[in-house]
């Protein structure tokens, strides 16, 4: 993996594009170049959820600044979830720079970054490419997981813990099981699906029975 260039540069990555419910996360770091990265970072999919929460602490006592952006799966159904990623890319850089870290150029993985006001490179895979991306990608993944499984107290019966809001086998009984809930992505064609079904079940049962129409 490169090392970092000489000079403050921001990592920017996302969680939660592809989920199903929930928000879109996306962090920002900067890290110090006097600081040596563990082996082992890397994209947070290679990475097993114990050892991303090790690394997370790592990460944030390595880094000159980081910040955190969310966008909610209200905005992401108002907005589309490219854009809804790209506002929660730009919260990141905002509160990376809240916590007084300037870098002069970013760095985001994939290929197709906001626009910030910084010299920027899309970087595809970058969170396999670059340390200070990886970095980031970790931060962001945590943070979602987290949330996720608090959020899952408050929705019982989907499995959000589990899945993290991702269309797994699981999740999509459950969707079709309960319909969907207050946390749920109505953009995305799963969910909508289950809703039309939902709402088709509820005015079936509240038609008059045999009966009564006779």
């Amino acid at each position: 993996m490169a090392r970092l260039y000489a000079l403050p540069i921001a990592g920017i990555d996302e969680a939660g594009r592809g989920p199903w419910a929930g928000p879109v996360v996306a962090a920002a770091v900067t890290l110090d170049l006097a600081w040596t990265p563990p082996d082992d970072l890397n994209d947070s999919k290679q990475i097993t959820e114990a050892r991303r929460g090790e690394l997370f602490a790592l990460i944030q006592s390595g880094a000159l600044g980081f910040g955190i952006g969310i966008a909610t799966h209200q905005e992401i159904d108002a907005l589309n979830i490219r854009r809804a990623t790209h506002l929660a890319m730009t919260r990141a850089m905002e509160a990376l720079r809240a916590q007084g870290c300037a870098p002069r150029a970013a760095l985001v993985d994939g290929n197709d970054p906001p626009a910030f006001d910084v010299p920027t490179r899309a970087l595809v895979q970058g969170d396999g490419r670059s340390f200070s991306v990886a970095a980031a990608s970790i931060l962001a993944k945590v943070t979602r997981d987290r949330m996720m499984a608090a959020l899952d107290a408050e929705h019982p019966g989907y499995g959000f813990a589990r899945h993290k809001g991702y269309g797994t086998p699981h999740h999509a009984e459950a969707l079709l099981r309960l319909g969907p809930c207050a946390i749920h992505r109505r953009s995305f064609s799963p969910v909508a699906s289950a809703a039309r079904d939902a709402a088709e079940q509820a005015a079936t049962a509240a038609l008059p029975g045999p009966a009564t129409l006779i």
